[in-house]
């Protein structure tokens, strides 16, 4: 051993003895054994700390020239755009980030569906995988507003009105939301706090303990095989293979090039996504006096967007927005409960029967319907075919205790098989 190595060693063990940190580094990645038939959907946990990284740093870089007043925020990220030293790709990096991080969270949550990564013992992951969503989404839509576009504005009148459907305390709910009677200044200020300071700090802790948690029971496989059954002679899982450099470097390095090559492409040849990651109304100032032609959310909210505007009656004496928002609100929380519902005696779907598949494609195929029509013109025909993709969207959930339970499934191998 070199005198350099040495010293390393002696300076390592100081520390150790007063904080474990090569005991954390083993437990998390040298030594945490992963199962060895990962695929192409296990790259998009990785991705999502990637991006939200990349969120954190050019946030605080933007916050460092942004102005949170009525007044001055549309000017400051002009400012931002033309006179910053590389503000432009900074702003371009944050915005297209957004979208990426939903893009990345959804395939993730995808996996977490096929493969059942939600079911004993992962359950506590899951939950705080979905309050991680929850914040994302909140964290979004506080950040949508700070550029004060015209579209930020009416976007954000619309959805902070819709507290105001709520009986009783609804009007004075959306009063306390905004600061105001309507979207102003004072909002903007709040938003901005949530948005750079309380939900930021949320979303750290959550991806820690959800971390935290899959590296306490293990990570899930594509077959939904519990590896910990089989283990050789010094209690090693016999179809693991250690997460760190076989994963971090393997596995997952190539990925993030690839998802880093794409990111570029998208944030330098098409930023505004042909006005589905920046619409063209928030290139004006907000402007109280002008309704945009079509008032619509981001592509990410636009599911839950049409599952509102499906809601067209009054029911048992209160109106249909207040109904719009019920729907909303359970679509987003219902999955929270997932691991409840699902009866099925295996995990993966490569071994569920016909009926978690055609759910599970159809429950994928009305959110992309939902998703478009969240950017529509809404008319008789898509409001009717929005009120059938979200009874489906229900469906899935509400039905699964039925279907999971009496299909047939196919015999779960011992071992992991390849990917």
């Amino acid at each position: 051993m070199s005198g350099l190595q040495q010293s390393f060693k002696n300076m390592m063990d100081w520390v150790d003895a007063r904080l474990p940190v090569t005991e954390t580094y083993e437990k998390h990645l040298s030594k945490y054994y992963a199962p060895k038939n990962f695929n192409f959907w296990y790259f998009f946990g990785v991705l999502s700390v990637v991006v939200l990284v990349n969120q954190l740093l050019t946030g605080i870089w933007l916050t460092m020239s942004y102005v949170p007043s009525a007044e001055g925020a549309f000017a400051s990220v002009e400012y931002i755009m033309r006179d910053v030293e590389y503000g432009w790709m900074l702003r371009y990096m944050h915005s297209t980030g957004a979208s990426a991080f939903f893009l990345v969270v959804y395939l993730h949550m995808f996996r977490g569906l096929a493969y059942g990564s939600y079911q004993k013992p992962r359950e506590l992951i899951w939950i705080l995988g979905m309050l991680i969503y929850v914040a994302l989404m909140a964290e979004g839509f506080f950040g949508y507003l700070l550029p004060w576009g015209n579209m930020s504005f009416w976007a954000g009148q619309v959805i902070v009105s819709l507290a105001g459907a709520i009986p009783f305390v609804g009007e004075a709910l959306a009063t306390w939301v905004r600061g105001d009677f309507n979207i102003s200044g004072i909002t903007l200020n709040r938003f901005f706090a949530l948005h750079v300071v309380l939900i930021p700090l949320v979303l750290i802790v959550l991806v820690f303990l959800h971390i935290l948690a899959l590296h306490e029971v293990g990570s899930n496989n594509p077959d939904g095989v519990d590896i910990k059954k089989n283990l050789d002679e010094n209690g090693k899982p016999l179809d693991s293979i250690p997460f760190h450099p076989n994963y971090t470097i393997g596995h997952d390095l190539p990925a993030i090039v690839g998802f880093l090559f794409l990111f570029c492409i998208v944030m330098f040849y098409y930023p505004d996504g042909g006005g589905y990651l920046i619409e063209h109304p928030n290139y004006e100032p907000a402007n109280p006096l002008k309704t945009p032609d079509l008032i619509a959310p981001v592509w990410y909210y636009t599911p839950f967007y049409s599952m509102l505007r499906a809601a067209t009656f009054p029911l048992f004496g209160l109106d249909a927005k207040f109904w719009g928002l019920v729907v909303m609100a359970g679509a987003i929380a219902l999955p929270v409960v997932l691991p409840w519902l699902d009866k099925s005696p295996v995990k993966s779907i490569r071994y569920k029967g016909w009926g978690s598949k055609i759910f599970l494609t159809l429950f994928v195929v009305s959110f992309f319907i939902l998703g478009y029509l969240g950017v529509q013109h809404p008319t008789p025909v898509r409001t009717l075919v929005a009120q059938l993709c979200t009874a489906i969207y229900f469906g899935y959930f509400l039905l699964m205790p039925w279907y999971t339970s009496v299909e047939k499934t196919k015999p779960v191998p011992e071992r992991v098989t390849m990917p």
